[in-house]
């Protein structure tokens, strides 16, 4: 089997030749052979962390914030934008998953 490698940028702006759909269809009917891969205890996953290593995109918006609310977060000095954004993570995980 060979190995395809693309820039993905690249790939985002031109349409899959017949010969990649074709690869991609076969594929989807192929099931993953997992047999030699053992299954982990439920202890194993009790100290689990979601998303410890992932790093999400940010973009730049504006936001409106009442000014008592923006003055209790400045006080935390530089990088209190990056502290609302830990507050609104935890308030979305928090709803996601109860346990988080």
């Amino acid at each position: 089997m060979r190995i395809l490698e693309i820039d993905l940028e690249e790939a985002a702006r031109r349409p899959l030749t017949p010969s990649e759909i074709a690869q991609l269809e076969a594929a989807g009917l192929r099931v993953p052979d997992t047999g030699d891969i053992p299954a982990l205890p439920p202890e194993a996953w009790a100290t689990a962390v979601r998303g410890k290593f992932y790093k999400p995109r940010k973009d730049a918006i504006s936001l409106r914030l009442d000014m008592d609310v923006l003055a209790w977060l400045r006080r935390y000095g530089p990088g209190y934008q990056t502290k609302i954004n830990a507050i609104l993570r935890e308030k979305m995980l928090s709803e996601i998953d109860p346990r988080a």
